[in-house]
């Protein structure tokens, strides 16, 4: 009687359905690929490689050219202190002046005043300087008290006209007698472009106390310039600007 109990029971445990497993997974539709996407990934770690290797080339192609850190007034040249060297990218149509030319460069003039910063090349400079047109280079000698500490090239002045004690009776009422008073007779160039000073200490004044100076101005102010400076009588003031 209990072989057939347990019969029974095990029967009908094997009828009911059986349920699914907690381990199984319901099936997953297979992955759209993207082939475009993936292309595109290429194309850019290609771009990103060409553009590296064009640095790379570029960096072996830079040459150190000579800069100019003063301005250099026409006819003037360069010296260690208005120039610097710096690296810049090769390129035949520009004729940079490299640095390793600079002693060479030293024996040029500048043809015209060269501003400051600019990166010099070789039409900058030549055997002499070029006067623009409308202009002209008037040279002049002073004395201690007829121009003021530190002048330099490049900056600008007036310049004056003083002394005249040669000139007697209705002349005191002219340029002489203005210059003593400081009216605006007594201006002869309002404003002028030094452009060269001679530096103290030089051969140029080893016979001589005073200072020549070259100053660019207009072409109808020489002629008054060249009188005054030719009887001492010729003293420049910095004007506002510098």
């Amino acid at each position: 009687m209990k072989i057939q109990e347990r019969t029974g029971a095990g029967a009908g445990r094997s009828a009911a359905p059986a349920g699914p497993s907690v381990g199984d997974r319901l099936p997953t539709p297979p992955r759209e690929r993207k082939p475009a996407l993936a292309a595109l990934a290429v194309l850019l770690i290609l771009v990103g490689a060409l553009g590296a290797t064009m640095l790379v080339l570029q960096a072996g192609d830079r040459i150190e050219v000579v800069k100019i850190t003063e301005e250099i007034p026409a006819g003037q040249s360069v010296d260690g202190s208005n120039t610097t060297s710096v690296m810049v990218a090769e390129d035949p149509g520009i004729h940079y002046v490299q640095w390793s030319q600079l002693a060479a460069l030293k024996k040029l003039k500048a043809v015209t005043t060269i501003p400051a910063g600019v990166v010099a090349v070789g039409e900058m400079f030549g055997s002499e300087a070029k006067v623009p047109e409308g202009k002209a280079l008037v040279g002049v000698s002073l004395k201690e008290g007829q121009y003021p500490a530190g002048l330099k090239n490049g900056v600008t002045v007036a310049a004056y006209r003083v002394g005249g004690t040669s000139r007697s009776g209705s002349g005191d009422d002219g340029d002489g007698g203005s210059a003593g008073s400081g009216g605006g007779n007594s201006v002869i160039v309002e404003k002028a472009l030094v452009n060269y000073v001679q530096e103290k200490g030089g051969d140029e004044l080893v016979s001589s106390s005073n200072l020549p100076v070259t100053l660019l101005v207009d072409e109808a102010q020489a002629t008054a310039l060249t009188q005054a400076a030719s009887n001492g009588e010729v003293a420049l003031v910095l004007v506002p600007g510098n």
